[in-house]
């Protein structure tokens, strides 16, 4: 191998066509990064990166920059035209609260739909109790979709339930991310297959997407879905693994929510289901909406799917607008705290505006990096009047946001660039006095659970904390 090496340096010819080829690359990249430039910050950096030092910046500049999911895109207008619009479908467009919320409506592509029941599931004993529950009572089809499926306790329960539903003769599929399961084992998914189940990796039939470079790593399916014949779905913050139960002696106990939805948004979830499926796998899924879309309820939810393929930055968007119509309170929970330009100045717009802004985070780190630049945002908003929390009962997850008396949401969101533009998300909004009494209910518990960060104390941290702090914060955009 030494000796193959010293002929291929010692090879003028092979080295030119090396570094000719690699400026070649930081060429192409430079002109992609002008042509798709999102902040002009971003792309200077870029651009000044690559004409300095195109190895290895124009190979980091694919794993980062440049995103390559047009697919995605035309795939999903192809499944949302190739379903008419039905007259029962027309029944259950909630058109007031589409009217009141156009911005949401617009950025997601579809209405709000009125009939849902929705209950919030706290913590994930909770959360698994319901599903599978669920799970055991599907009788036609069952999608299910998480970021991270684990091999334990949890995650082999959940393979021997919907094993189980496969030899009932229930169509059951299985959707994981390929960077949050890369610790699950090949024996996982032959023994669910082998038992009937349709198992995909989300970047599976995607060769360039696969390997451990160019964006298998940063662009990812973070949602979480379970979908029970049409009716039923589940979606929020839990993935599968005994942490998300507690068990995980690092942690201890696991704070999160998700969300039961029964009535039309559930259907919404299969859609998205769909979305992702067909394009992880190529393959048409075989769906078919419930004969008779029922309404249990009297919850109006917009289920709002987004992701590097949206031709807006749709999060952003749709998180901005809601900041901006708090008028009393904000209640902001969220494990990392890294927003951009655009949320900080709108949390700050909101401040002057004399609104209760509160951020709740976690007291204690799951990701060091990301912790680090969260503390550097946190304590920027402390200093100028917005109250940080720390929850302290445990690890913090939830992904949960309060407006007023307007609307709140539940969903795989994190308060951070790479949810608002890098990953695939969803959120569920809800603009009911039932919800919004039951959020507000579950954040008073939880706030009587953390400690306020002070001024002095975001003023008062160590040189070598500061340090730290902001030197994570100047990669927080790709975090």
């Amino acid at each position: 191998m030494t000796d193959i090496v010293r002929a291929i340096v010692g090879n003028i010819h092979i080295v030119a066509i090396f570094f000719a080829a690699n400026y070649a690359l930081a060429a192409l990249c430079a002109v992609r990064e002008i042509l798709a430039s999102r902040t002009s910050q971003g792309s200077i950096a870029w651009l000044l990166s690559l004409l300095f030092f195109p190895f290895p910046v124009a190979l980091i500049y694919l794993v980062f920059g440049w995103k390559f999911f047009d697919g995605y895109q035309e795939r999903r207008l192809q499944s949302r035209n190739a379903r008419p619009l039905r007259a029962q479908d027309l029944k259950v467009i909630d058109r007031e609260t589409t009217d009141d919320w156009p911005v949401l409506t617009r950025v997601s592509g579809v209405p709000f739909n009125s009939g849902n029941d929705t209950r919030l599931l706290i913590d994930g004993q909770a959360t698994f109790d319901s599903i599978f529950e669920g799970i055991s009572q599907a009788k036609r089809y069952l999608f299910v979709q998480f970021y991270i499926v684990r091999d334990d306790a949890l995650g082999r329960e959940l393979a021997v339930r919907l094993a189980e539903r496969a030899r009932a003769g229930v169509r059951v599929y299985l959707l994981y991310d390929d960077v949050g399961s890369t610790d699950l084992p090949r024996r996982y998914r032959d023994e669910l297959r082998a038992a009937g189940v349709k198992v995909a990796g989300f970047n599976q039939r995607h060769k360039f997407l696969r390997i451990y470079g160019p964006m298998r790593i940063n662009y990812r399916n973070h949602r979480k879905i379970v979908v029970v014949d049409g009716k039923v779905a589940w979606t929020g913050g839990i993935n599968v693994g005994i942490e998300y139960l507690g068990q995980d002696p690092k942690f201890g106990h696991w704070r999160d929510t998700h969300l039961r939805i029964e009535g039309p948004a559930a259907l919404a979830c299969a859609l998205i289901f769909r979305e992702d499926w067909e394009w992880a796998t190529g393959d048409a899924l075989p769906f078919e909406p419930p004969a008779e879309v029922e309404t249990p309820g009297n919850v109006p939810a917009l289920v709002m799917a987004t992701g590097p393929a949206d031709r807006l930055e749709s999060c952003a968007i749709a998180f901005t607008d809601v900041i901006a119509q708090a008028r009393k309170r904000l209640w902001i929970v969220s494990p990392y705290f890294v927003p951009d330009t655009d949320v900080r100045t709108a949390l700050l717009a909101a401040v002057l505006r004399g609104v209760d802004v509160r951020v709740m985070l976690p007291e204690k780190p799951d990701h060091k990096i990301v912790w680090h630049a969260s503390n550097a945002h946190a304590d920027h908003m402390v200093k100028r009047g917005v109250g940080v929390y720390r929850y302290t009962a445990g690890f913090l997850h939830q992904k949960v946001l309060l407006v007023d008396d307007k609307i709140t949401s539940v969903g795989s969101v994190n308060f951070d660039n790479r949810s608002f533009a890098i990953n695939f998300e969803i959120t569920v909004w809800m603009p009911h006095a039932s919800m919004i009494e039951a959020v507000e209910a579950m954040l008073v518990d939880d706030f009587a659970r953390c400690r306020k960060v002070g001024k002095a104390e975001a003023a008062d941290r160590s040189y070598f904390d500061r340090l730290i702090n902001s030197a994570a914060r100047l990669v927080s955009p790709i975090l």
